[in-house]
């Protein structure tokens, strides 16, 4: 899958700097990913959320923090869309930031 953007991942885990590990592993795994349902994705990751339009919610360090996906499957694509706390999750509508 081709992660846009990693830019937005980056800036999280240097404010974060305990997230940075886990943001890499994720980013590492999807990045070889090739997921062509949601079915895909909660083959690997049993906890992940999956919303409407084609969104994904990602618990990363054991639900620290939450991280927000759109995915175009036919394309291979995979937007990031919100990465925070669990508190600064709480705060926004996933389905449709």
């Amino acid at each position: 899958m081709r992660i846009i953007s990693v830019k937005i991942l980056r800036e999280f885990w240097q404010l974060h700097r305990n997230a940075e590990a886990a943001l890499q592993a994720w980013h590492k795994e999807v990045s070889v990913a090739q997921w062509k349902t949601p079915q895909d994705i909660l083959a690997r990751h049993n906890s992940a959320d999956i919303l409407p339009d084609n969104r994904v919610v990602f618990n990363i360090k054991g639900n620290q923090y939450r991280l927000v996906v759109k995915i175009h499957y036919n394309s291979g694509k995979v937007f990031i869309r919100f990465v925070g706390t669990h508190a600064e999750y709480d705060r926004i509508d996933a389905e449709k930031i």
